[in-house]
């Protein structure tokens, strides 16, 4: 059983990723940090996008990864040895609520987008985990609006 928490790499998942090893905590079972990333490298890249040095699938995740560690040193400081790191090809939502599955999770942890608009809207991947999670998700208000 764990408690999995959604990484985007922005600074808004830093608030979930302290919640996520507090709700773990509470839980007594484990924190597992996730992040999903493209394969479709800069040569797959569609004629609108700006093609810039290409890369390869391999450099996406060695990327991902090298993300997801920083983040999670970020957010929880010297105490980073309490997050379990996976990176996976794919679209997020699905990413996630497939590692939820797999994992038996508990709950799944969420950082609400930066926002946009007067409303609060929830993104995209947001919507797809909250309508396919096989478990609670909690979706953390950006940081300064907690609370």
């Amino acid at each position: 059983m764990t408690v999995v928490v959604g990484v985007d790499g922005s600074p808004e998942s830093y608030a979930a990723i302290r919640i996520g090893r507090e709700e773990a905590g509470l839980r007594g079972t484990r924190l597992v940090t996730v992040m999903a990333y493209s394969t479709e490298g800069m040569l797959g890249a569609p004629a609108g996008r700006p093609l810039t040095t290409p890369h390869s699938p391999g450099e996406d995740r060695l990327q991902a990864e090298s993300t997801l560690r920083s983040v999670v040193k970020a957010a929880l400081g010297d105490d980073d040895s309490a997050a379990e790191e996976v990176v996976e090809a794919g679209p997020p939502g699905r990413v996630l609520v497939e590692t939820a599955r797999d994992l038996g999770a508990l709950m799944i942890v969420l950082s609400a987008r930066k926002e946009r608009t007067p409303a609060r809207l929830l993104g995209a991947v947001s919507q797809y985990v909250l309508r396919n999670a096989p478990c609670p998700v909690l979706v953390v208000p950006e940081a300064g609006k907690a609370r």
